[in-house]
């Protein structure tokens, strides 16, 4: 049995009022909060002034069980134990309690004291080394498409020559998602990869419609692939996408199986419930970090420190109402029941994978939607999360080599 930071909840609150990132973390707002087990209760007041224990009533706690705090703590936490979100959607009993506002306001605080109460008691988390990227290689430029009979200027960025893997990026993000990929010489010895911004996403431009009032579904999403393929010419490209772009990897593997080489899907499945939240589009609560904050325990504990804070600096940058338009579709209108059992793999390859640190779409989420498809295949990844493409790129290649030899497109 691990023991407990609440047991040294004095040493706690010194380590996170002598922490940087709690620091930043705080701000200008001051909030009390408490961390709660069956028996277990350590309440922190974090202002101005630093982070300290304190008496007052708490705007807002954290809860659990103490058994799941005990897996919680551990050094290196099994799945699901691993971040207080993955907890909070996948292991009964865990709760806010108290103003749920508050908690949205000052989560970057929360999640962050939370992990240096695992810091205490085992040091800082081992990560993996980062990977070597070199961007020199990249090619980028505008393409004019059509969407749904508005122009709108889309950046593209591409490297390589060969098969053409089309990399499309997850919800709120953007094609530097991609740089790994296209920095990968293997890779790129026998592909031309090549990602765009969606509208409204990173370098694109907008779509007609007042700021923030983004709003993503399956027919947009998908008609914007396809008008991307056909304006830069790609001769049936394999699509590759994780989270929501897995997700559109299924839908036009059923609608458009002849226009592309066949799809690898990552982190999707057919349905996608509970994802989204009323925080993200709140103008009390500051999207630029509690939407970092909504993704960070999808990212496999030992990515690499610069892959995550990469991933985490481009959610903070996400434009307004961005991401939580993206998860109108990603948790919303998408649902590809009535269609997946209907693809032809004849015509479309498919492949699906999934990290098993993935609480959003997890392993058996996509297993069994693998499953009603006929012909195709899955496997999980194990140690990464919801953005095996740039969370962990030395981890990933493995997988995705795998992938394009199954559908054949590996020379």
């Amino acid at each position: 049995m691990t023991v407990s930071p609440f047991d040294r909840a004095a040493e706690w609150a010194a380590l996170a009022d002598d922490d940087a990132r709690a620091r930043a973390a705080t701000g200008a707002a001051g909030v009390t909060f408490a961390v709660s087990g069956d028996r277990q209760r350590v309440v922190v007041r974090a202002d101005g002034r630093g982070v300290r224990r304190a008496d007052g009533r708490p705007a807002f706690t954290l809860a659990a069980s103490d058994e799941a705090w005990s897996r919680f703590f551990e050094a290196e936490p099994v799945p699901f134990f691993h971040h207080f979100l993955a907890m909070r959607m996948r292991v009964p009993g865990t709760r806010v309690d108290g103003e749920e506002l508050a908690y949205a306001q000052h989560a970057r605080l929360a999640h962050r004291f939370l992990a240096l109460g695992r810091e205490l008691l085992h040091g800082e988390p081992k990560t993996d080394p980062a990977p070597a990227i070199d961007r020199s290689g990249i090619r980028g430029g505008y393409v004019r498409v059509r969407v749904g009979g508005s122009p709108v200027d889309l950046h593209v960025s591409r490297a390589g020559a060969g098969v053409p893997l089309l990399v499309l990026h997850t919800a709120g993000a953007d094609s530097r998602q991609a740089h790994a990929l296209m920095s990968d010489p293997d890779l790129t010895r026998t592909h031309e990869v090549v990602a765009f911004d969606l509208p409204g996403h990173g370098s694109s431009g907008t779509l007609p419609g007042p700021l923030g009032s983004w709003s993503l579904t399956t027919d947009l999403y998908g008609d914007v692939v396809l008008a991307v393929i056909e304006a830069l010419g790609l001769e049936r490209p394999v699509l590759l996408g994780a989270s929501m772009a897995g997700e559109i990897c299924l839908e036009l593997a059923y609608r458009a199986p002849d226009r592309l080489g066949g799809v690898i899907a990552c982190e999707a499945a057919e349905l996608v419930p509970g994802r989204t939240t009323r925080w993200a589009r709140d103008p009390r609560v500051d999207s630029a970090a509690f939407v970092p904050e909504w993704i960070a325990g999808l990212i496999g504990p030992r990515s690499p420190t610069t892959c995550r804070d990469d991933i985490l600096w481009t959610y903070s940058q996400g434009g307004l109402g961005t991401f939580a338009g993206d998860i109108d579709f990603y948790s919303g209108d998408w649902d590809g029941r009535e269609k997946v059992g209907r693809i032809d793999t004849a015509r479309c390859p498919v492949v699906m994978m999934t990290g098993d640190h993935d609480y959003s779409c997890t392993p058996e989420m996509s297993r069994a939607t693998a499953a009603r498809i006929p012909g195709a295949e899955f496997w999980t990844m194990p140690g990464l999360g919801h953005f095996p493409v740039c969370e962990h790129p030395d981890a990933f290649a493995p997988h995705l080599r795998r992938a394009l030899t199954l559908i054949g497109e590996d020379a």
